[in-house]
């Protein structure tokens, strides 16, 4: 950058500043510093400036700054993205984190929370009422990546999708212009933003249905050692072939953090747990999640009522932000018998003690809309398998990114061929039209029309359509 181009551009960072309601951070500046770190240690960037908005008016404007300057723009929620999708190198990032304000309407099980807000800050607000929405299974998640792609945890197969559950969005388009998005305004865009990234405008506002959940649920862990995965994972398979929609279980192989309830000869070694939620009942989950504390002898377990918003905390401390991460991720319709061997030859030698391989059992009201009924397509998933690569070391980076390759493509001939795109990493460009399936035309056709110079490209990016719309 010459001195001149130096100097227009803090001209216009200046104007930028003036009216602007929260904080323009700059290199130099504490603040700086930590708004530019973000969950995966592996992403190293710095913008030229951070525009932490207070309100949708200085969303608006920051909009309206990247798009005249011409400088990258990046839009930053929980940061939380694995392909770091939150920062980029030498633009502005449109910093929503202090934006949390929730409103929640009991009566008519609604919630209006905006975009800067992270799961903890949702659930917090709704179970306050007794009432939730299906969302991740780590508070720190940013509630807008989130939803954008998708959306699911532990109340998808009751209540489906986070996608499925949301009914309005405010959104700032390229344009710079604040518009309203639900299935009677803007329904084009609407069906878009949901499943389909950052890719339409920042959304500044998100309204969701709110169903009755808890706030005391039964859940928890029961674990295996891993020599005897293999039954196990044979007798969950067929569990989940009949389990009704309220119960989520879901499996983790990975190295036994020194959890309280087990054993001390177990930490640190290789082992398998079911996770579970039982979205009714408690006495009534007791009995129907009974069968799963005899798929062998576990080692621990730890399965009783507690808040559903500390349930929702329980992986946290595995998930922690600091630690350098890589996935790998496939949808599966089925866990073929050839599949799970493979899966447990990976497990068996995971390259770091955080590393992780996890099975989210789907299915349920997740697979009832139409592929077409929203931009999140994939609607016969009854698996999603994410390989955790995470280690701290960067002298481990090739050991561990080459683990999750070498796994990912032993198991891609069992996978459906779809993946949830909040999964992909940065190297995973070319898997995008994978990501959208048959929806992919349809969304570069709104792209075209929302933002036909793809100003929106920090992300897992749908190309305008190159024949415009219609």
């Amino acid at each position: 950058m010459t001195n001149l181009q130096a100097t227009k551009l803090e001209e216009r960072i200046n104007k930028l500043a003036a009216g602007f309601s929260g904080q323009i951070l700059l290199p130099g500046n504490d603040a700086y510093e930590s708004a530019r770190r973000i969950w995966n240690a592996m992403i190293d960037r710095r913008p030229a400036l951070v525009a932490r908005c207070a309100t949708g008016a200085d969303v608006a404007r920051a909009v309206t700054f990247a798009r005249e300057t011409g400088l990258p723009l990046a839009v930053r929620g929980g940061g939380h993205n694995i392909a770091g999708s939150a920062i980029c190198e030498g633009g502005i990032v449109i910093d929503l984190s202090a934006m949390k304000a929730a409103t929640v309407d009991a009566g008519a099980r609604r919630v209006t929370i905006e975009a800067g807000a992270l799961l903890s800050d949702l659930d917090a607000a709704t179970q306050a009422h007794g009432l939730a929405t299906p969302v991740g299974i780590n508070s720190t998640t940013g509630i807008a990546g989130l939803t954008l792609g998708g959306g699911f945890g532990w109340l998808s197969r009751k209540y489906g999708m986070t996608v499925d559950n949301l009914e309005a969005v405010e959104v700032v388009t390229a344009g710079g212009q604040t518009a309203r998005a639900s299935a009677s305004e803007n329904a084009d865009l609407f069906w878009a933003l949901r499943g389909g990234g950052g890719n339409f405008g920042v959304v500044t506002r998100f309204t969701y249905r709110l169903h009755p959940v808890g706030p005391q649920l039964l859940s928890g862990l029961i674990v295996y050692p891993m020599a005897q995965a293999k039954a196990v994972l044979h007798r969950y398979r067929a569990f989940m072939a009949k389990a009704p929609d309220e119960l989520s279980v879901w499996t983790v192989l990975r190295n036994a953090p020194p959890l309280p309830f087990l054993p001390e000869s177990a930490h640190g070694q290789p082992v398998l747990a079911l996770a579970l939620l039982y979205t009714g009942d408690p006495d009534e989950g007791a009995a129907l999640v009974h069968p799963l504390h005899h798929f062998g002898t576990p080692i621990g377990a730890f399965v009783g009522v507690q808040p559903y918003t500390a349930w929702q905390q329980a992986f946290d401390p595995l998930l922690a932000p600091g630690a350098r991460n890589y996935w790998k991720s496939h949808n599966f319709t089925q866990l073929d018998d050839d599949l799970l061997d493979v899966v447990l030859s990976y497990a068996k030698s995971q390259p770091s003690p955080q590393c992780e391989i996890f099975l989210a059992a789907l299915g349920g009201a997740t697979m009832r809309p139409a592929p077409d009924a929203a931009a999140y397509a994939h609607r016969d998933t009854r698996f999603v398998m994410n390989v955790h690569g995470r280690w701290e070391d960067p002298a481990d980076d090739q050991r561990c990114i080459g683990w999750a390759r070498d796994f990912f493509a032993a198991t891609k001939p069992f996978a459906s061929g779809g993946v949830y795109v909040n999964f992909l990493t940065a190297d995973e460009t070319d898997r995008i039209p994978a990501a959208y399936g048959s929806n992919y035309r349809r969304l570069a056709e709104v792209k075209a029309k929302y933002d036909p110079e793809n100003l929106f490209r920090a992300n897992q990016n749908i190309q305008p359509a190159a024949d415009g719309i219609g």
